[in-house]
Formats: C-alpha cells, structure tokens, sequence
C-alpha cells in the first residue's frame, strides 16, 4: 500500500520507516522537505519518500497523521481536507498541553468527554478515522517483542473496515489489536498515553506496552 505520514517527528519517521520495513511505499509529510533529518531519514531508508504535507495526503491509500497533538488539525487544514476522504486516517496523536507533567502526570488541552480523535473525524468528516499508536513509545511501536507475548493496541474508529485494515496493519507490526468501538472510545483511549508515561517520568522507564490479559 501507498503511506502517506504527516508528521516528520521521531514517531512519524519511525512509522514510515516501519512500512517500509514491512513491503509497503511510504511518503514522509513535513513543513520542511529539504531538511537535514529528512535527508538523513531518505538517506537510511531506501525508497523512502518525502514531501509537503499535501503532497503526502495526496500519495496514501492511508494516511497516519504523527504531529503533536495541537497541529494535528493544522496540519490536516494544510494537506488539503478533500485528500483525505474516503480514505483511511490514522490519528496516532495524544493531546498533550504545553505545561509540564504533575507528578508524572502530563496535562491535556482537551476534557474528559472530548477528544482530539473526535475533533479530526469532525474535520474531515469524508474521513474514515482510526485512533491508534497513540499509548506506546516510537521505540516498540514496530516488532516489539516482550517475554509475556504480543502487546495490545487499542483502536477506535466508527468504520468498521477502516479498523480491520489497521487491525492487519497492527499485526505486520506485531501487535495484536482491541477493538474500543467508535471513534467517542478515543476519550479513554488517549489517556491511556498519559498512564504510559508516569513510568518514564517517575522511574525512566520507557519500553513497556499494555497488554489486554482476557479469561
């Protein structure tokens, strides 16, 4: 499949260069094309592409938008809304503030019954939104491998083939997936990021994934 990746940071470029990985095209969407870090990313991953974010939009079957979560909307204004519909858009972004995390706890721009994932659906309605990658750092996101199995990714989204395509996405990259039900799961999904992190800003501890144990 053709993988368009708004977003040029450590997540996007490890995604992009996780499709690839796996047999797919991948285009890197990004404010600045001719950049150092993209150069070196093309450099380090043959066949690798990189574009405007419009550019991008345009290239994907799929589309992943990997900014920080107060540009994701931007970000999709700038690639052009009509580039994404119909098509798959996988939000992989948390709403984190700008503040500091309190005790370990990062702070959120949205409530707790919002979330950024309902705000993109709602931007670009004719897309078909899937919330995922979002509560496991860049580092495991592609082949983890922990000695108590598969880890669990938890999605969301109100098409139901749109899941199952990023389902089979998962399960290249080695994980299994839970389905949390329509894109309004995405307000328990998001803050599943700031549970992730209380280790990593409590203990440094940042390589562990959850994993959905079902009897």
């Amino acid at each position: 499949m053709k993988i368009g990746v708004i977003g040029s940071g450590t997540v996007g470029q490890t995604l992009a260069s996780g499709f690839l990985k796996h047999g797919h095209e991948a285009m890197i969407g990004t404010r600045e094309p001719s950049s150092d870090a993209m150069k070196k990313w093309t450099a380090a991953n043959p066949g690798g592409q990189v574009g405007s974010f419009l550019e991008a939009a345009k290239f994907g079957e799929i589309v992943l938008v990997a900014t920080t979560g107060k540009a994701a909307t931007n970000a999709i204004e700038l690639a052009g809304k009509e580039n994404f519909a119909g098509k798959v858009l996988i939000d992989v972004n948390n709403p984190i503030d700008d503040a500091p995390p309190t005790d370990g706890v990062l702070p959120y721009f949205t409530g707790p019954n919002e979330s950024l994932g309902e705000k993109i659906q709602a931007l670009v309605p004719q897309a078909r939104v899937v919330k995922a990658f979002n509560s496991v750092g860049a580092v495991k996101m592609i082949d983890p491998h922990y000695e108590q199995g598969m880890p669990t990714m938890f999605i969301a989204g109100n098409d139901a083939a749109a899941k199952a395509t990023v389902a089979d996405i998962l399960r290249q990259f080695g994980w299994e997936s839970f389905d949390c039900g329509s894109i309004v799961a995405a307000r328990a999904i998001e803050p599943l990021c700031m549970l992730w992190c209380i280790p990593g800003f409590r203990q440094n501890q940042w390589t562990h994934a959850f994993k959905l144990l079902m009897h």
